[in-house]
């Protein structure tokens, strides 16, 4: 009797004893599963710096913010002087005071950061990375001028046969903006985009500030040319034509390429496939 008792103990407590084992195995690979699954979260989230182009503002970004913040990311749309609602006079305004916007709205992100620029935006973030090469994870081009050092986006664009845009300039008499003519703004810009897209295009239009296209920047190989770049090619584009997409790529030295079946603004007509390659870039 005493022998049966004290099996039937020791068979209790050997219970109690594989019950709390598989307990705390499974507590462990739940904590495991979980520190994982943050960790993994944690790598896959960047903070972008979003800098628009000539004849635009911060609003050509909404959806992509949207939807990078979506997963997680932090976004900053940089509204450039003399643009959207900002009120710079125009004669006050170069090519340094932009980057000297973007580089301030770096500095509060608290790390390095992904910086795109588009068309103009090209040459404000080209400028932004000989000034603060450090600060930044990857820089990215979407349909976007590159300079050489010394050059000007005036003296770039000039290089370009297959862009539309030239011809519908319209320089204001005190040569302190540029205007586009209205009848060709939609069909330059986002020519494939929705009634909707081309209205919006057209309700926050202004005059572009002109001083900038005339600045030249200086770029080094020790700045400039350390920091990792990617390009987006507009393969439709009739502002910044495909051809000198291609040869401002090879110039740069530009590996990682990239292209969207779009008009000068993909971002507007097709902002899932930006935010997409946004994305693929900063893996």
């Amino acid at each position: 009797m005493k022998s049966a008792l004290s099996f039937t103990i020791n068979f209790i407590n050997m219970k109690k004893i594989i019950s709390l084992l598989l307990s705390t195995i499974l507590l462990v690979f739940f904590c495991s599963f979980c520190t994982n699954n943050d960790d993994s979260n944690n790598a896959k989230t960047n903070t972008y710096v979003l800098v628009h182009g000539a004849w635009q503002a911060p609003y050509v970004w909404d959806a992509v913010r949207a939807d990078l913040e979506s997963k997680g990311n932090k976004v900053i749309v940089v509204e450039l002087p003399g643009h959207g609602s900002d009120q710079t006079p125009t004669h006050t305004i170069s090519l340094e005071v932009y980057r000297n916007k973007v580089t301030d709205a770096i500095s509060k992100a608290g790390g390095q950061v992904i910086l795109v620029g588009h068309s103009m935006g090209g040459m404000v973030i080209t400028t932004v990375a000989e000034q603060v090469p450090a600060t930044i994870k990857k820089l990215v081009y979407i349909g976007a001028f590159i300079p050489v050092s010394g050059q000007s986006l005036g003296e770039l664009a000039m290089t370009d046969p297959g862009s539309q845009l030239g011809p519908q300039i319209v320089e204001s008499a005190d040569h302190l903006t540029l205007d586009v003519k209205r009848e060709s703004l939609t069909n330059l810009f986002i020519g494939d985009g929705s009634p909707a897209m081309k209205d919006l295009v057209m309700t926050n239009y202004r005059p572009e500030p002109a001083i900038p296209f005339g600045n030249k920047v200086t770029l080094t190989v020790a700045n400039f040319g350390a920091v990792d770049k990617a390009y987006i090619k507009t393969a439709n584009d009739i502002v910044i034509s495909p051809s000198l997409q291609d040869k401002m790529i090879a110039s740069a030295g530009i590996k990682n390429v990239y292209s969207v079946n779009t008009s000068h603004s993909p971002f507007l007509s097709q902002p899932q496939a930006v935010s997409a390659l946004l994305l693929k870039i900063a893996q």
